[in-house]
């Protein structure tokens, strides 16, 4: 079946009274149907949140025209907003070290459709994945971080991140990629470094945190999605999930059991991102599903 073009406009403005009523009324005025419509107070920070799809060919001008016709209401409201457009798709650029299940997940969706991505390139600092990514026409780059050297691992990173630039990147994608990002690349894109891991920290850090775990019987692992901030693992987080585990379960096991849930959160926290239904408020997001 295929989903007509729509618009997507994402607002968050100082809660008032009328701001519904004013964006509503805008897009009727000039004929615009709003195929769906989520609204959210965030009662505590006294911020309004509202996302509406809108069909692009209900309104008779294209969006940078509606950009332009809307900002003076968005001005009288105060509002902080983006209008997308569905034809042009989000460009995930994806970082990836050793472990494929996150990529492997990511391009099969990708391939069948089911996420609606251009991958301009996948970038690694180690070559044992080339061929797998190549295979699906996708360019592969490699970029050495072997060295301890800070000074070479400052350079590795600026080159990802005009890699990322070049690439015209509108996020990049941590599929299981197992470096720490330095800061200031984290504060360069703020909301566009998306990261998945497991849902341990801070209990079990280090290497093998699924045998810490089956040390300590632990009844429940998970993962998380989240955007990448200077502070480790510490951004607003997209989306979680959890699995129930038991006293038979090896520590083989937990670390299959969490394979499977690190790449289907990853895939739902993508698909939150890439719809524009994640807005970011203080440290934590409403994400209108």
């Amino acid at each position: 079946m295929t989903i007509a073009r729509r618009y997507t406009l994402t607002i968050t403005c100082p809660d008032r009274s009328g701001i519904i009523a004013a964006v509503t009324g805008f897009i009727a005025e000039h004929g615009g149907f709003i195929t769906e419509a989520s609204y959210h107070t965030e009662l505590e920070a006294q911020r309004f949140f509202m996302r509406q799809e809108i069909r692009a060919d209900s309104l008779p001008f294209d969006a940078e025209t509606f950009r332009e016709k809307f900002k003076p209401l968005a001005d009288d409201f105060d509002m902080a907003w983006q209008l997308t457009d569905s034809a042009n798709k989000k460009r995930l650029v994806v970082l990836v070290s050793k472990q494929d299940h996150c990529l492997d997940d990511l391009l099969h969706r990708w391939r069948s459709g089911e996420l609606q991505v251009d991958i301009p390139c996948v970038i690694s600092n180690h070559e044992n994945l080339r061929s797998f990514v190549e295979w699906h026409g996708i360019p592969f780059i490699h970029v050495d971080m072997a060295s301890n050297d800070p000074a070479s691992k400052e350079n590795a990173f600026q080159h990802i991140a005009a890699l990322f630039d070049q690439h015209q990147g509108d996020a990049m994608v941590l599929a299981r990629f197992m470096q720490i990002l330095p800061p200031w690349l984290c504060q360069r894109y703020p909301g566009r470094v998306i990261n998945i891991h497991h849902s341990f920290l801070p209990s079990f850090v280090g290497a093998k945190p699924y045998h810490q775990a089956y040390q300590r019987g632990v009844k429940l692992i998970g993962a998380t999605c989240h955007y990448v901030t200077d502070e480790l693992d510490a951004g607003p987080i997209i989306e979680q999930d959890t699995v129930r585990i038991d006293h038979g379960d090896t520590p083989d096991d937990l670390v299959r059991y969490g394979r499977d849930i690190e790449k289907t959160v990853l895939a739902r926290g993508l698909r939150y991102h890439v719809e524009d239904r994640v807005l970011v408020c203080g440290n934590k997001t409403i994400v209108f599903r």
